[in-house]
C-alpha cells in the first residue's frame, strides 16, 4: 500500500463528519439489535470503487486509529481505497487479516472466514467485524434467522452469498461468546448478523 495521496486527489467523506458519522453508527447499532432487518443508511459517501457507498459509509463511522481495516485482496485492496480510508478515518490498513478489527469482502471471498480475530474467552469483543458487499438484500425470503433481537423468526435474502458462507456462519455461531459479527452492505442499506444469530434454511 502507498502513502496517503494528496487531499485534492481524494474523494470527499461525509458532508458533515460528526452528524453523519453518528447517524450511521446508530443505524449499525439498530441493525445489530434487530438482526436481519434492513436499515436504510441515513448518510453515504462517494467511496472509491469498487468499495460501495454503504460499506464506505459504515467504515467512516466505525473505523479509527485503533481499528485496523483489512481489504479483500480479490479486488478491494487498492491504493485508492486504502488512501481514502487512511485520510478520512486515520485507520491502519493491514494485509494480515488476523490483525483486522474490520474486514471488507465481496461475495466471491466469503466462503473462507478462517484467520480473522475471534476474540478470547476473556475479551470476546476483540473480534473482527466483517463488512460484506452484496448486490441486494430482501426481507421476508431467503434464510431463516432466530436468536436475540428477533421476535420469533425473520427471513433475509442476501443475493450472491454462496452456501459455503452460511456453513461458515453456522460454525461461527458455535464459538459464542467468541466469533465474528457480520454487516451486509447493499444499495438498500445494511443488515447485521451478529454472532448470536442462528441461521437455518
Amino acid at each position: 500500500m502507498t502513502a496517503i495521496p494528496h487531499a485534492s486527489d481524494l474523494r470527499p467523506g461525509f458532508a458533515d463528519p460528526v452528524l453523519s458519522g453518528q447517524a450511521v453508527y446508530r443505524a449499525v447499532l439498530k441493525g445489530m439489535s434487530y438482526p436481519g432487518r434492513i436499515q436504510p443508511l441515513p448518510a453515504t459517501v462517494n467511496a472509491p470503487p469498487p468499495l460501495s457507498a454503504v460499506a464506505g459509509g459504515v467504515l467512516l463511522a466505525l473505523a479509527d486509529l485503533d481499528a485496523p481495516v483489512w481489504l479483500d485482496p480479490a479486488g478491494l485492496a487498492t491504493d485508492d481505497i486504502a488512501g481514502w480510508l487512511r485520510f478520512h478515518c486515520g485507520c491502519p490498513v493491514v494485509e494480515d487479516r488476523a490483525k483486522a478489527a474490520f474486514a471488507v469482502l465481496d461475495t466471491a471471498s466469503v466462503a473462507d472466514l478462517e484467520g480473522f480475530a475471534l476474540g478470547t474467552p476473556e475479551y470476546p469483543e476483540r473480534s473482527a467485524t466483517l463488512i460484506i458487499q452484496v448486490p441486494r438484500l430482501t426481507e421476508g425470503e431467503g434464510r431463516t434467522l432466530t436468536g436475540p433481537g428477533i421476535k420469533g423468526s425473520a427471513r433475509l435474502q442476501a443475493e450472491g452469498l454462496p452456501d459455503g458462507f452460511w456453513t461458515a456462519l453456522a460454525d461461527n455461531r458455535l464459538l459464542f461468546p467468541q466469533g465474528l459479527d457480520v454487516i451486509l452492505a447493499a444499495p438498500e442499506g445494511l443488515a447485521c448478523l451478529p454472532r448470536t444469530t442462528i441461521v437455518s434454511e
